[in-house]
């Protein structure tokens, strides 16, 4: 068919053959559990990865190319055509994959949007290659020194490890942009490699920090504790410092001192913590210590919130890497052990303030579910609580958190029950057992 690219979508196909199997090479199709493809236009890069992925996922905004998408893949079962836009795309339901990547030539134009849209967790993304503006992906690969350095580059770099793969030039698009491209590849950072740090906070201050270059920090920040003297000794810094002179680990650390954690270590729960410990009726026999209780499985309580919101959706969180117990995987929206002597209702209105910064005066309890190896010897209420304002997790307590329909939960749990916190299911299974009854 005949079709003439849109200049209102920044609408740029590639006409390299090697240069699309390249690419399409760097997103290693074949071992994924699902790809996502943004904006396949014509198919350059899909050619090279709908014989090679078991789930194929083409997201296609254009009114004509969508269509033609879907009428050449008609016979190709592993291969799905959304028609919509990517920049708004809900990635909530690819999570009952597991391995998901994402690859794309993005639009100059909203490139920046898709990024956010994609990669700013929670998102269920492991990796991902894109094609966009030269200077944008020098900008998100740059470190401290570099030309492109600055606040784009230091908020994605808290979550993703990125490298620029190879410069693309004008010549292999039709019609031809004026200035290069270049392939970028964003793989997760590691769990643990930056301390903790409260990541609203940290984003607020580096977009005042950059929000005008020249200026010295002190002259754009809010007043520091202690002082702008005591922080910049604690970074080992001059008092004139500007934002681009700061490492990705020093912005952290400027972030925590802005926090109070300045020496604070991060050692999440103390194995010294003391829990009642019951019998099989739930009575309490005794106290022990937290390392001792989980370490040789004796009976003890807990308390899991699930929060809705009006819109039926429950928020959910990941796991620290610094929980003990099931770490970096997903679990209730607010969970925790009975501190000696508390009860359960106490233990969830204090569980959801210390973790996901919510008060409530009160909660609903739903359900109880005994101590088994499935909830890891813990007598455990369900207690229900509806909120509609923000979250501000706990970054010691959690990852990141978002909120899910339930039946995108459902899907999950089944397709994936090893990605959950094994009292979670538990409680899940309560919870929508109940429901549906």
């Amino acid at each position: 068919m005949s079709f003439q690219p849109k200049k209102s979508l920044g609408q740029n196909f590639l006409t390299d053959v090697n240069l699309s199997r390249w690419i399409a090479d760097q997103i290693e199709p074949q071992t994924a559990a699902c790809v996502i493809e943004i904006g396949p236009g014509q198919g350059a890069l899909t050619a090279h990865l709908a014989d090679r992925c078991e789930n194929l996922v083409l997201v296609e905004k254009d009114n004509e190319l969508a269509p033609a998408l879907v009428e050449r893949f008609s016979n190709n079962s592993r291969v799905r055509v959304m028609h919509a836009d990517a920049t708004r795309l809900d990635l909530r339901p690819f999570y009952r994959f597991g391995d998901v990547r994402i690859i794309g030539n993005l639009p100059y134009s909203v490139g920046g949007e898709v990024l956010k849209a994609v990669l700013t967790p929670a998102t269920p993304i492991r990796h991902a290659v894109f094609m966009l503006q030269k200077e944008v992906c020098d900008r998100l690969a740059a470190n401290v020194g570099d030309d492109g350095y600055g606040g784009l580059s230091l908020l994605v770099q808290q979550h993703w490890d990125v490298k620029l793969l190879r410069i693309v030039p004008p010549d292999v698009f039709k019609p031809r942009p004026k200035v290069d491209s270049a392939v970028v590849k964003f793989t997760p950072r590691e769990p643990g490699s930056l301390p903790v740090y409260d990541r609203p906070l940290f984003d607020r201050l580096v977009r005042q920090g950059f929000s005008q270059r020249r200026k010295q920090l002190k002259n754009l920040l809010p007043d520091a504790p202690d002082g702008w003297e005591a922080l910049v000794n604690h970074l080992g810094v001059p008092l004139t410092i500007r934002a681009e002179e700061l490492s990705l680990q020093q912005w952290v650390e400027l972030t925590r001192f802005y926090e109070g954690r300045q020496n604070k270590s991060d050692a999440g729960q103390k194995a010294t913590e003391m829990f009642d410990v019951v019998d099989e009726n739930n009575r309490v026999i005794g106290q022990q210590p937290r390392g001792k209780v989980h370490a040789e499985g004796l009976r003890h309580r807990a308390v899991h919130i699930f929060v809705l919101n009006k819109r039926g959706d429950i928020y959910l969180q990941k796991r620290s890497h610094l929980k003990d117990v099931h770490p970096l995987v997903w679990d209730s929206s607010a969970a925790g052990h009975l501190d000696v002597g508390e009860s359960y209702a106490t233990c969830a209105i204090r569980e959801l303030e210390e973790e996901i910064g919510i008060r409530v005066p009160e909660t609903e309890k739903l359900a109880d579910i005994p101590a088994t190896e499935r909830t890891g010897m813990e007598f455990v209420e369900l207690h229900l609580a509806r909120h509609d304002g923000p979250v501000h997790y706990a970054p010691d307590e959690i990852d990141c958190g978002t909120w899910f329909p339930p039946p995108v939960v459902d899907e999950w749990v089944d397709a994936r029950p090893e990605d959950f916190a094994s009292g979670f299911i538990e409680c899940w299974r309560a919870w929508r057992s109940a429901s549906h009854a």
